[in-house]
C-alpha cells in the first residue's frame, strides 16, 4: 500500500471517529477563528475544530495537489493531552498517522 493511499484511509478513519465520539460539527467556527497563529489554532479552536476544519482539508488538499506532505510531525502528543482518555481510538490513529508521515519520503 502506498504511503499516500494510507494516508488517505488514515483520514477516513480519523472522521469516522471523529462523528462516533461527537467530536464532528457541521457548523465550522467563526471566519476570525481561522486567523489564528497559534500551533493548532488552541487560542481560537477545541482540538477537535482544528483537526476537522483546518488539519483533514490542509491535508487532502496538499494529496489532491500532489503536493510534498509534511515529514516531521506530531499531532498525537497535543491530542492525549487534550482529549479525554475515553478517545484512545482515535489517538492510536493520530500516532499512526505522525508515524506514516514522519517516514514519508
Amino acid at each position: 500500500m502506498s504511503k499516500i493511499t494510507q494516508v488517505n484511509q488514515l483520514l477516513i478513519e480519523i472522521e469516522q471517529l471523529l462523528k462516533r465520539y461527537h467530536l464532528w460539527s457541521s457548523f465550522p467556527p467563526e471566519p476570525t477563528a481561522f486567523e489564528s497563529e497559534a500551533p493548532f489554532f488552541v487560542d481560537t479552536m477545541a482540538a477537535e475544530q482544528w483537526l476537522q476544519w483546518v488539519f483533514l482539508p490542509r491535508i487532502r488538499a496538499l494529496i489532491e495537489k500532489k503536493a510534498a506532505l509534511p515529514k516531521k510531525i506530531a499531532l498525537a502528543p497535543y491530542f492525549e493531552e487534550v482529549l479525554s482518555s475515553d478517545t484512545h481510538e482515535l489517538i492510536s490513529l493520530l500516532i499512526t498517522l505522525d508515524d506514516v508521515l514522519n517516514s514519508y519520503e
